[in-house]
């Protein structure tokens, strides 16, 4: 890059605001997918204005922007694939206000959603969001990609929460979009349009959220089956009689034998082959109440065992468990190729089989686990010596063939983790024609240049 545009970048961003050397691109170059591409320089925004400067001399010189926030994506998101500036947000992580009387949080975009969550809590407020990496993603990176969680059964994901935006646009023109009213029907939703768009549209440089009260009690419930089918049938069991857990969670056979040789000691893990996790929170009478009864309709619906806890520390231990699987899985040493695929609620059955038959079409073994309440399952196919050219070209017709199954069942490519590179080449199979020219009429609008984050699934 010209030795004049990064003492321009400087101007704006600061002398400590401007990496050249490798050590820094070579860390902004790929997220937790494999791809990597070094940019050219690393920017690091401290405010609105910094980031409108530095968009500026970008559209003036035609100059890549990919926009990072703290890395932990999982489809490559934020790989500069045509070099450029990554624009880090990761400084900009003040929590400006957190209001018990507006129920709103304002934030700034690299702000750790369990930070948020932490001082949400500590004022008596509840911020639902949690994806698994609640304790390394960012709050900006979360609204890039619509992020969601187990919760999102009960209380929804991401855009749910997100009241207003300010937006820097390609041209480093400024939008403060939505507001900090629980209800605003004022123009179109260009909240929503900004949520989940990957990066493409625009550039978040802060965000008001909503918040809940803070659920005075939980409980959860352990409950092994003895195979995914029954498993997967007695989630229907409980919506069925009326139940609306925060939280379904399912893991098949594979993904509790992996946790039973690598988890701590401390992991309680149960027997049978496979597992359900329900939690549900609200008001002390009415959740041990119907902590009763979903231990009786679990138990009706073949669970080899159920456990309860209503404790904090009791439903901590219980979810520890889940919370341990990906780590259980990479500690197999195999290679995990982690898909998000959801499907319609009611095919949840048909999808288990549909990934054991899968495993063995391929000869590959598939874990299954995840957010069943919603029909989110990440199935993971199990990968040995995941570079040989023959493993390759396998795995890669055994993931067209588990998306176009999806896809048959109408369900879609992803529920959380976002298009980015990974799942590029299924993109036109994902959506129909006319959405895909609609998708990209917005981005020549916003951004004619196509210097956001360009190079992905548009």
């Amino acid at each position: 890059m010209d030795a004049r545009i990064i003492d321009e970048l400087r101007q704006v961003a600061g002398i400590d605001g401007v990496r050249t050397d490798e050590a820094s691109r070579e860390a902004a170059a790929g997220d937790k997918w494999f791809a990597r591409t070094l940019p050219e320089a690393v920017v690091f925004g401290r405010s609105t204005a910094s980031i409108a400067g530095v968009m500026k001399i970008a559209a003036r010189e035609k100059i890549p922007v990919t926009t990072r926030g703290a890395g932990y994506g999982y489809v490559g998101g934020c790989v500069p694939v045509r070099g450029g500036i990554v624009l880090s947000t990761a400084r900009m992580d003040r929590i400006k206000e957190v209001s018990a009387e507006d129920f709103v949080a304002v934030v700034d975009p690299g702000v750790i959603t369990g930070h948020l969550q932490e001082a949400a809590r500590n004022k008596g407020l509840f911020y639902p969001p949690d994806p698994a990496s609640l304790q390394d993603c960012s709050i900006g990176g979360n609204i890039a990609t619509n992020a969601g969680g187990p919760r999102c059964l009960k209380y929804g994901v991401t855009r749910h929460y997100v009241l207003g935006l300010e937006v820097v646009l390609a041209d480093g023109t400024v939008a403060r979009v939505g507001g900090r009213t629980h209800k605003n029907k004022t123009g179109f939703d260009l909240v929503g349009l900004f949520t989940g768009s990957e990066g493409l549209l625009g550039i978040v440089t802060e965000a008001t959220l909503r918040l809940l009260p803070w659920p005075p009690v939980r409980a959860v419930l352990s409950a092994s089956f003895p195979d995914m089918p029954t498993a997967a049938a007695a989630v229907q069991s409980v919506f069925a009689h009326g139940h609306l857990p925060s939280a379904v969670e399912i893991a098949d056979r594979f993904t509790l034998e992996a946790a039973r040789q690598h988890a701590g000691t401390e992991t309680a893990i149960p027997a049978g082959e496979a597992h359900l996790l329900v939690e549900i929170d609200g008001q002390e009478a009415s959740v041990k109440a119907e902590t009763a009864e979903l231990t009786a309709l679990l138990k009706g619906a073949r669970a080899v065992s159920v456990e309860s806890a209503l404790t904090a520390e009791g439903c901590d231990r219980l979810w520890a468990l889940r919370r341990g699987f990906s780590a259980s899985l990479k500690a197999t040493g195999l290679k995990k190729l982690n898909e998000d695929i959801v499907v319609p609620r009611g095919k949840l059955v048909e999808l288990v089989e549909f990934g054991a038959q899968l495993g063995r079409d391929y000869d590959v073994p598939v874990a299954c686990f995840g957010h069943a309440g919603d029909g989110n399952i990440h199935v993971n196919l199990m990968v040995k010596n995941p570079d040989a050219p023959a493993t390759k070209e396998r795995m890669e017709r055994a993931l067209d063939a588990l998306f176009r199954g999806v896809l048959a069942m109408g369900g879609t490519i992803t529920g959380e983790h976002g298009v980015g590179l990974a799942k590029k080449r299924w993109w036109k199979e994902a959506v129909e024609s006319g959405a895909d020219e609609l998708h990209r009429r917005i981005k020549r609008a916003l951004d004619p240049g196509d210097l956001l984050n360009p190079g992905k699934f548009l």
